[in-house]
């Protein structure tokens, strides 16, 4: 796979599996505009990644922010390959759970932070690709969860909504720009050592659990840097025939039935 010359918007970018495919990408030769709401993080993650790659402060459920990357990149780099959209978050806090115990917030909140935020971000990106008349990739974070539920220790019935819904969403994108030769695709990971996924590393209960729901590796918790060659070879120039796709990185996490 060959980044010379290519260009690349991280939604998310700055923490977890955002950063760790930053620096693969940059790495390989790529350049970088990397978002993230928590400016510590952002500092952070500019020292990572160095002077040749930028890194921004901003909301994605923000319209502006996707627009001022966009046109940050734009300026920086002269034309920009792709997107990969991380950015989102677990309504727990607010709300989300069982259906029974869901908030109106908590749905709502969840929706924002995953799909809207998303939606805002893609619909920027191809409307970039189309003005200037050029090929793009999207790729889209997706989950596990969002076709293949755990019913005991990860019950948030509006995350799970949301990962689905990005599924669908994703294929239908891609579906409609094909003949623009914008590719629209899906990484789905299970359960990975995120600032996000803090409840669940930490608790004992489910980290036994998943040594036989995710059984690769010794059953434990994904890395970050597990996912890299997956979204080095969507976000590829090589990869220029591949669209549509949901590809799960998982450790075993969807052909595994799991012991409690």
């Amino acid at each position: 796979m060959n980044f010379t010359n290519t260009n690349y918007i991280i939604m998310g970018g700055t923490t977890g599996m955002g950063l760790s495919s930053a620096l693969a990408l940059q790495k390989e030769g790529a350049r970088i505009i990397a978002i993230g709401r928590n400016k510590e993080s952002c500092a952070k993650a500019q020292e990572q990644l160095g002077s040749n790659c930028l890194v921004l402060s901003g909301d994605a459920t923000n319209p502006e922010t996707i627009e001022k990357a966009i046109t940050k990149a734009h300026q920086e780099f002269g034309t920009i390959t792709g997107l990969f959209h991380v950015a989102g978050g677990s309504g727990r806090r607010f709300g989300d759970g069982p259906l029974d115990k869901l908030t109106l917030e908590g749905w709502n909140k969840t929706f924002e932070l995953n799909l809207t935020s998303m939606m805002l971000s893609n619909k920027a990106m191809v409307t970039y690709f189309l003005e200037h008349k050029k090929s793009g990739v999207i790729l889209n974070m997706g989950s596990v969860l969002g076709y293949s539920p755990s019913p005991k220790y990860f019950v948030t019935h509006a995350y799970a909504a949301t990962k689905s819904a990005i599924i669908g969403f994703s294929k239908s994108i891609a579906s409609y720009y094909a003949t623009d030769n914008i590719r629209v695709n899906v990484i789905a990971p299970s359960l990975f050592a995120t600032p996000m996924a803090k409840r669940a590393v930490e608790n004992d209960e489910i980290q036994n659990f998943l040594k036989t729901k995710q059984p690769l590796d010794g059953g434990r918790s994904g890395h970050p840097d597990d996912l890299n060659d997956a979204v080095l070879m969507f976000l590829s120039p090589s990869s220029k025939f591949t669209t549509g796709q949901v590809l799960a990185v998982d450790g075993g996490w969807t052909i595994s039935e799991g012991q409690y």
